[in-house]
């Protein structure tokens, strides 16, 4: 599997199914005397300086994003912070990748998943085709599959890997057919639960002038749990430390001891700033969430973990195994930063020397210019999409944000995402719904009030519609219990979310208190919740307005499987859409919704 030619690494590749600088996370340390690498095109010594430059959750971002989806925070030398606006975009992303590589003989750029999926509609509608044109471009040699890789079910993945036009849709430009990544998709553990065997490869060697380096690629165990279970059918999410472990042990008896995972699951550091020291005071004191127990029992032989999925940034050193700390890391989401390693290769061992690892977070200023070929390929993708996308649907005052900050329990777009929802899913006809749950991952973008193109500031189109709910989850409305309601806010914070909390946006009708002081499900204060002002009252039964997602026991919600008497209705977009045309007008345009739905105890 040598990394020579992209087209000979993705033949036969067939699957089962059919300038900003954070300095944090280094391992400084001398090299063993007698090193003479060096950074750079020299490199014929014993020692070799191999660049990883890595990103991670895209998600089909070719455009600049805009508002909160396009900031990040910078933790100053006095301790405050500031935002930095304007980061991101696929031009810029390009620009940056390509001035890194520059001078450096050995360079590998790879990602953690989510390239795909959840994308604004200039990639989402064409079925993210033009988001992997790009990648091909930016010379990705390698990714993991992320979640998001499967909503559309594995079928897909499989044209998206090897190509070929869209079983419904055909092709989408004439005379052209899609040719699919030029890199492989990892998936060491997702594998068939009929012979187990693996759904993709599940490594993959990068050489170049007797330089071996191993990528095995997982996505999260969890997986199941949050894509829709038709897609996935006859497949089995394996446990990652279990498989990166396997994996490790074959590709040692390859002859190949240089090895990176890629993992499309990740932590949450305690401060949301992108320079943030997640290694104060000790190495990775500063990082909690799934990764930590991860990169703990992941075998020591592997010298770096690429890392996703929370959409936070970092480049932490967690212990491994041995207690000696290993580079972990992650580039926050949508191309606003990359990660760029150092990764010092000894030929003599043909393994990394771990003490010499560095590896630090790179802004994707938009003060560099633009990549030519990307912008062509924007402007050739927008042109197609462009009679869908300009549609106004609706008019907004100032924005509406939707930040993406793990400590924001309530967000004002996802407020607005409830509301409309139960509007949608009240009338007696339509379910009669008493009150709406929203799942904030559902949420992938804020409104902007500032135009994104000819359509004048304020005015909503159905492009930023649907880059805000891109899933086109269907609307239900199904009978739960008081009881099963109270259980559903406790399994925000316990269960399979305790490490994790995934905090439900809901209608402006339910208030409760979300007590961080204590732990697990007791953080819900069960004697708050309220509808319509007057305690929730377990005995009774309720008519909740959820995406069919949730109401198939989505992001770890076990208890809204017991459902009863579900009705389906209209999309989420349609019911968006339609609750913006319905409350605002050029005249009269919406105000963001005012949040204090939860009251939080810190």
């Amino acid at each position: 599997m040598a990394a020579t030619s992209k087209k000979k690494r993705t033949a036969g590749r067939i699957l089962a199914v059919g300038a900003g600088l954070a300095t944090v996370g280094a391992l400084v340390a001398a090299l063993p005397a007698g090193a003479s690498g060096t950074r750079g095109g020299g490199n014929h010594g014993r020692y070799v300086d191999v660049q990883l430059l890595s990103f991670n959750d895209l998600h089909g971002n070719l455009e600049p994003p805009t508002g909160s989806a396009g900031r990040l925070t910078r933790l100053k030398e006095d301790g405050t912070t500031e935002t930095i606006n304007d980061v991101g975009g696929v031009e810029y992303l390009a620009t940056h990748l390509r001035q890194a590589r520059e001078g450096n003989r050995y360079s590998i750029t790879a990602a953690a998943g989510d390239m795909v999926g959840a994308s604004p509609l200039v990639s989402g509608l064409f079925h993210d085709e033009p988001t992997i044109e790009a990648l091909n471009r930016l010379k990705l040699d390698v990714t993991s599959v992320g979640n998001h890789e499967f909503d559309e079910g594995a079928k897909e993945l499989a044209r998206i890997q090897n190509g070929g036009c869209h079983p419904t849709e055909g092709c989408f430009e004439k005379g052209k057919r899609f040719r699919g990544a030029d890199f492989p998709y990892l998936a060491a553990n997702v594998t068939k639960e009929k012979n187990g065997k693996p759904l993709l490869d599940p490594y993959f060697i990068w050489e170049r002038n007797g330089v071996r380096i191993g990528f095995i690629g997982v996505t999260l165990e969890g997986t199941a749990n949050i894509v829709s279970a038709e897609g996935i059918k006859g497949l089995k999410f394996g446990d990652e430390v279990e498989t990166i472990n396997k994996y490790t042990k074959v590709l040692e008896r390859k002859g190949v001891k240089s090895i990176v995972a890629l993992l499309h699951e990740g932590g949450l550091p305690a401060s949301g700033a992108y320079n943030y020291d997640c290694d104060s005071p000790g190495p990775g004191n500063g990082i909690s969430g799934p990764i930590v127990d991860i990169a703990k029992n992941v075998s020591p032989q592997v010298d770096a973990l690429v890392t996703g999925h929370t959409h936070q940034a970092y480049a932490c050193t967690i212990p491994d195994p041995a207690g000696k700390p290993r580079t972990v890391t992650s580039a926050a989401s949508f191309g606003r930063l990359f990660t760029d390693t150092t990764l010092t290769y000894d030929r003599r061992s043909r393994d990394i020397v771990r003490t010499a690892v560095s590896s630090a977070n790179h802004v994707v200023t938009r003060d560099v210019p633009k990549a030519p070929d990307m912008t062509r390929l924007i402007t050739r993708w927008n042109a197609l999409a462009a009679p869908i996308a300009s549609r106004p649907v609706g008019y907004i005052s100032a924005d509406i944000d939707n930040p993406v900050d793990a400590t924001a329990y309530e967000k004002p777009l996802g407020n607005l995402i409830a509301d409309a929802q139960l509007e949608g899913m009240a009338p007696a006809d339509k379910g009669g719904a008493q009150l709406a749950l929203m799942n904030p991952g559902g949420v992938r973008a804020p409104l902007v009030h500032k135009a994104s193109g000819a359509e004048g500031d304020g005015v909503v189109t159905y492009g930023e519609a649907y880059t805000v709910q891109p899933f086109t989850n269907m609307m239900t409305a199904v009978d739960l219990t008081g009881a099963q309601l109270l259980t559903t806010l406790q399994q925000q914070v316990s269960g399979a979310n305790q490490a994790a909390p995934k905090i439900l946006q809901v209608s402006k009708n339910l208030t409760y208190t979300l007590d961080l002081t204590k732990t697990g499900a007791d953080r819900i204060v069960t004697s708050s919740v309220k509808l319509n002002g007057a305690p929730l009252d377990p005995s009774k039964t309720y008519r909740v307005a959820m995406n069919e997602f949730l109401a198939g026991g989505g992001d770890g919600f076990a208890v809204l499987k017991e459902h009863k008497n579900k009705l389906v209705g209209a999309s989420d977009l349609d019911v968006f859409t339609a609750y913006l045309a319905a409350h605002s007008t050029p005249a009269a345009p919406l105000a963001p919704p005012a949040t204090g739905r939860i009251t939080v105890v810190k």
